[in-house]
């Protein structure tokens, strides 16, 4: 046995010894899909129906899979609370879902997404032609149907659409050739239909909400990365999305035509820098300038694109001769790399054997299901070559809508108290009765958890999670979990409570709708004339059901707003006025990282958001969509504050004024609090208030006063965060005690022990990402430093240079046209948030002063 090889079944048996003495936890994942994932070598179609369907009776560990799709819900409490789905799908609903895929395709800004997106809407027969981004054509790419998005070449917002496919099965020995729009599927012919919902979502950071809210309802995605570039810093951001919310994913390396491209440094970074398990199922057939097809290393099949913009696939037998060798290397790599993942697999590799087409492709689809692996596909959208084999490997690796175990809350009174009944037992079981009637009464109780199933038998319910303004009012995009939507029926919001009726229901292609009378469970879909906001949950009235929420990331960025000519209350002055009003009010309504405040001491009119261009997109379109040009200030950093230790606090309200008075006493602590990966969440108030010292009914009036007080600090006036509030004990008087008293009790206390808390002022840090031809390198590095940023990594490439730093927002404006005029043009840079870190010392004095004058200006 070769030395590399020896090595390499050494590593997977100590990880298979690992995984087996750890069996209740990392084995209990794939098991359950294991057993019913199993290879046939009679069906090639086996490998479409592997279900990640848990029965009623199945261990819990197989359900960890089904929590990971609430983003706000604690994934071992889901695991253990879900009940089983009171429905169980019928054959029809199997054989329909079976055929489904609900994909997202996303990606670092100008990967080709749009482009890609195109490619698969002209290979589907969805529309007749290609159009490029940027409008080249006056047509521009079907998906960028907003002017401003094909003036910028970029897209802005998500756009919907479903095609038709049909697909060649990774099991399918024969080669196969011909236009897939066109085949016959009858028969004993080779490819099968399948029906796609698909999302193109923008890559630009300062959108990067669009991507979130479309994660939080798709099944799977295709992660486009750039053959160049890599592994960029949206490209990261992407994949922690897609970790929040559980969704498998395939690797699209698209660009294989342009010059320096490298698949495998780029497969190399998915593996480091996202770190995913990841392997190419395919290797291409030259490159730059003379790449013209792929090897399909699973099947051993070439693969060409031919005839008009490549619609004709032509496969071959076999591997070219001079290409056979690496072939064969790097299939042994994929199944080096499943073999590490995948306990099946691993025990094929250990035996020193083959695998199987069959057990080589469900190995795959199996990783894939579970988030441990993703296939990597080559191609080059822009040159029409290797989109078809991509989209046949959305089928055969993504999973279905049944796949995808998705969990609700059970709102009913009855579940709420019978949970409540079962943590009081655990506690009293666990502490005695006092932790018990703390967790009772100073926590609100988990919420039950129901199991989904997309059966369209079952009562409806319905996630409302992107919202438009059309030309015939709101537009509601909804993803269906369970039942079925019909046009004319009654739907009751969750949240609400109040019932509406659908007066119109669509499937959207971009900008353009199709009407229908009624979707089964796994659509995706939109709802005219439904007032609701995003994150609605409806349901048709026979359940209390609610989906969880989504994450929505803080502002980053705010601006002064002013319409030109809108004063006055009648004539154009008030009407440009109204508009103005109108427009904030539908933009946050559609986008909930845009925000709206009046500041209280200038009366200015404030907007906030992800970045400059999402702040000046909105600008623009103020003016283009409702007429009404503004005046912008100059942009303001979103500075925070934060305590660095922990204090106590005994405080007590005390006010007489003759008659009934105001008397309140809080007592514990505020400590530093760290910012939680899966909800974004870092402040908390928690009660631990026992014996009833302060009356339960002034619990609600004591977090009121929490959340008032962050608000506005004492150092510089902008809110805190990172902090954790923890109510131990107080005293309350029969006549004086009030909620205001208890309200202004928490926020005084706060105010009291907060300058003992050493509080620190923080900013936000930004990710940059710089991109330039190497001979600027210098004048970049130089610029960083200017800008007192740190360098964190850079890579020279032969002709190109990219580097990452560090940089505070507060110091990057202007950078844009600094960039350009340091590399004549040819330099690119793009920023990301990443989290809010302390100033330095000298500033955050400064700012503390500034602040006191004000105060006392006032005062």
């Amino acid at each position: 046995m070769h030395g590399p090889r020896r090595l390499a079944r050494v590593r997977v048996g100590a990880g298979r010894l690992a995984r087996l003495s750890a069996r209740g936890v990392a084995t209990s994942r794939s098991a359950p899909v294991a057993a019913s994932i199993s290879p046939s070598s009679s069906s090639r179609r086996c490998i479409y129906s592997a279900p990640l369907r848990f029965a009623a009776g199945a261990p819990s560990s197989s359900r960890s899979f089904h929590s990971s799709r609430a983003a706000h819900v604690d994934v071992a409490a889901e695991a253990a609370a879900a009940a089983p789905p009171p429905v169980e799908l019928s054959q029809a609903d199997l054989t329909r879902l079976a055929r489904q895929r609900n994909i997202g395709i996303a990606a670092h800004v100008d990967s080709g997404k749009t482009t890609l997106t195109e490619r698969v809407l002209f290979y589907t027969g969805r529309i007749k032609d290609i159009h490029e981004v940027r409008g080249r054509d006056a047509v521009g790419a079907k998906m960028d149907h907003m002017e401003l998005e094909r003036e910028k070449g970029i897209t802005i917002q998500s756009a919907a659409t479903y095609a038709h496919y049909r697909a060649t099965p990774p099991t399918e020995t024969r080669a196969v050739s011909g236009d897939a729009a066109l085949m016959d599927t009858k028969g004993e012919a080779p490819k099968e239909d399948f029906h796609l919902n698909i999302i193109d979502t923008p890559g630009h950071v300062d959108f990067t909400i669009e991507v979130e809210r479309a994660l939080r309802v798709l099944d799977g995605a295709v992660l486009v990365l750039c053959a160049t570039s890599g592994v960029q810093s949206q490209s990261i951001t992407v994949d922690r999305q897609m970790r929040r919310y559980r969704v498998p994913r395939i690797s699209f390396i698209n660009k294989m035509d342009r010059q320096g491209a490298d698949p495998w440094r780029v497969i190399g970074q998915i593996r480091q820098k996202l770190r995913m398990p990841a392997a190419a199922v395919q290797i291409p057939i030259g490159a730059e300038d003379e790449f013209s097809g792929v090897v399909d290393i699973v099947r051993w099949k070439t693969v060409y694109n031919e005839g008009e913009k490549g619609i004709v696939v032509r496969e071959e037998d076999g591997v070219p001769a001079e290409l056979e060798e690496f072939a064969k290397a790097k299939r042994q790599e994929l199944i080096e790399q499943l073999s590490e993942v995948d306990e099946t697999m691993a025990d094929i590799f250990l035996e020193e054997r083959e695998p199987t087409l069959e057990e080589l492709a469900t190995a795959i689809r199996r990783a894939t299901l579970t988030c441990s692996f993703s296939p990597v596909f080559m191609g080059s959208a822009i040159k029409n070559k290797g989109v078809q084999a991509m989209l046949d490997g959305v089928c055969a690796y993504l999973p279905d809508p049944s796949q995808v175990p998705v969990t609700a809350m059970d709102m009913s009174k009855e579940a709420i108290e019978k949970a409540k009944a079962a943590a009081a037992e655990a506690a009293e079981a666990a502490a005695g009765t006092a932790s018990a009637e703390a967790v009772v009464t100073g926590t609100p109780a988990t919420q039950p958890l129901i199991s989904l199933a997309p059966a369209s038998s079952a009562p409806f319910v319905g996630l409302a999670f992107k919202l438009e303004e059309g030309r015939y009012g709101q537009l509601t995009y909804v993803r269906v979990y369970q039942g079925t939507l019909k046009r004319g029926t009654t739907i009751f919001n969750a949240r609400t409570g109040k019932k509406v009726k659908v007066p119109r229901l669509v499937r959207m292609h971009s900008n353009d709708m199709e009407d229908v009378d009624e979707l089964g469970a796994g659509e995706i879909c939109a709802m005219f004339g439904v007032e609701c906001s995003s994150g609605d949950t409806f349901t048709d009235g026979q359940t209390s059901l609610s989906m969880t929420s989504m994450f929505v990331p803080d502002p980053v960025i705010s601006l002064a707003l002013t319409p030109e000519g809108g004063e006055g209350g009648k004539g154009a002055g008030g009407a440009i006025s109204q508009n103005f009003s109108r427009a904030l009010n539908r933009f946050q309504k559609e986008d909930p990282t845009f925000r709206v405040h009046v500041d209280s001491e200038s009366g200015e009119t404030i907007i906030s958001g992800m970045g400059e261009l999402h702040l000046e997109i909105y600008v623009e379109r103020m003016k283009r969509e409702y007429n009404v040009p503004c005046k912008t200030g100059k942009p303001r950093v979103a500075f925070r504050e934060t305590i660095g230790a922990r204090v106590p606090f005994n405080y007590t309200h005390k006010k007489q004024t003759g008659g009934a008075g105001q008397f309140g006493r809080v007592v514990g602590y505020i400590e530093p609090m760290e910012r939680d990966e899966e909800t974004g969440k870092d402040v908390a108030f928690e009660n631990r208030v026992t014996g009833g010292n302060i009356p339960s009914g002034y619990f609600a009036a004591c977090e009121k006063g929490f959340y008032e007080a962050l608000e506005k600090g004492a150092l510089t006036g902008h809110p805190i965060q990172g902090i954790r509030y923890v109510l131990e004990d107080g005293a309350a008087h029969s006549v004086d005690s009030s909620e205001l008293a208890f309200k202004l009790a928490v926020m005084g206390s706060i105010r009291d022990v907060y300058r003992k808390a050493q509080p620190i002022v923080l900013e936000p840090k930004m990710k940059v990402e710089i991109t330039s031809p190497a001979q600027w390198q210098g004048a970049v590095v130089g610029s960083i430093n200017q800008r007192q940023g740190l360098v964190e990594d850079s890579e020279t490439r032969a002709d190109d240079f990219s580097l990452t730093a560090e940089v505070s927002l507060n110091n990057m404006f202007g950078y844009s046209s600094l960039l350009r005029g340091l590399t004549q043009g040819t330099g690119e840079f793009s920023m990301e948030y990443r989290n809010h870190s302390p100033v330095v010392p000298g500033v955050q004095k400064d700012m503390e002063a500034e602040y006191a004058k004000i105060q006392a200006k006032k005062n």
